[in-house]
């Protein structure tokens, strides 16, 4: 990051936040774990490079594979957390996942939140997205995509996903970018079933860039993702068990009360710029999609003029893929096809 790029982050952060600055880390004082305490492999496990010291890990991905970890355990509801720099150069066709699910245990009817990184061209910013799924709603995804305002790819920056019994925020670094609060009207498809944390980099050549228009070119790999700093925080469980532990219903509680459950007033305000300013899909605003908004969807009239008529920028048609996530199919997802680059 050069001093310029620095200076705008660093103005970014302090504007969003009101003039307050912490690290995510600091502020919620919770422990880091070792990659081998707390994960195993997922796939391409000679593409997984653990850091002499075991507080970090590399992801490769090259022509033959890509790779994934995921925690040794299921949590009911939790903090997940880890600093995140993307690969660097020619990124296009790239997918660098860092999400929560059970999609291994409950495969019609899985959970998941994610962080999807999107690769580009050469010059071009990456990008990323955030999606929920619950009990297998899959055919109502709840994506956004966004622009960063920073490089990714030349430092370490923090991605968190809370997710509790009543809400669930994205945050990067110590601005929360989105927040979904559970009502009623939503039923099953907020995630409720115990999931564990992923991370995976892997080849979306067929979709990720510009619906496809451009690809990976592995001229450039190994593609390298790096992990450090990651935490774990919730009530380990088993998915199978009917009725959840008493610890588990009492940490839920605390996990609830805890700090970062709660946006604050500056917060929010640093919410609401960064979405006004870096928020480039919607699917509340997604008139295609959804005829009728889905029930959490507030919408601000503002966005909406800003999103026009179909709430895609740049829409074209429709496109149908099979969703296919580590070399495993989960289900099927609809996107437009989004000249993003």
């Amino acid at each position: 990051m050069d001093k310029f790029q620095y200076y705008y982050y660093s103005l970014f952060t302090f504007l969003v936040l009101g003039g307050h600055v912490a690290l995510v880390s600091a502020a919620l004082n919770l422990e880091t774990i070792p990659f081998t305490k707390g994960f195993s492999p997922l796939f391409g496990e000679t593409n997984i490079i653990p850091s002499a010291n075991d507080q970090s890990v590399q992801l490769h991905l090259n022509q033959y594979t890509g790779s994934g970890f995921k925690s040794s355990d299921l949590y009911n509801h939790g903090f997940f957390s880890a600093k995140i720099k993307l690969p660097s150069d020619y990124t296009a066709g790239i997918v660098v996942a860092f999400y929560t699910t059970n999609g291994d245990i409950f495969r019609k009817t899985h959970d998941e939140l994610d962080f999807e990184f999107l690769g580009n061209i050469k010059g071009k910013a990456w990008r990323f997205q955030t999606n929920m799924y619950g009990n297998g709603s899959t055919s109502r995804g709840r994506e956004e995509r966004y622009y960063l305002w920073f490089d990714p790819s030349k430092e370490f920056h923090r991605y968190t996903i809370l997710w509790t019994n009543q809400n669930i925020i994205f945050y990067i670094d110590d601005v929360p970018i989105r927040e979904i609060v559970r009502n009623d009207a939503m039923g099953a498809d907020f995630p409720s079933k115990p999931m564990g944390l992923y991370a995976t980099i892997w080849d979306a050549s067929d979709w990720a860039t510009s619906g496809g228009k451009y690809r990976a070119n592995y001229k450039y790999a190994p593609f390298v993702a790096e992990f450090t700093d990651l935490v774990l925080h919730g009530c380990t469980t088993d998915p199978l068990e009917e009725v959840v532990a008493a610890s588990c219903t009492e940490r839920d509680s605390q996990l609830v009360r805890a700090d970062f459950a709660n946006i604050t007033p500056r917060q929010k305000s640093a919410m609401q710029r960064f979405r006004s300013k870096y928020m480039y899909y919607s699917y509340c605003y997604d008139t295609l999609r959804y005829h009728v908004p889905l029930p959490e969807c507030v919408v601000d009239p503002m966005v909406r003029q800003r999103f026009k008529n179909t709430g895609r920028p740049k829409f074209d048609k429709h496109q149908h893929r099979r969703f296919k996530k580590r070399g495993q199919v989960l289900g099927d997802r609809n996107y437009g096809n989004q000249e993003d680059v």
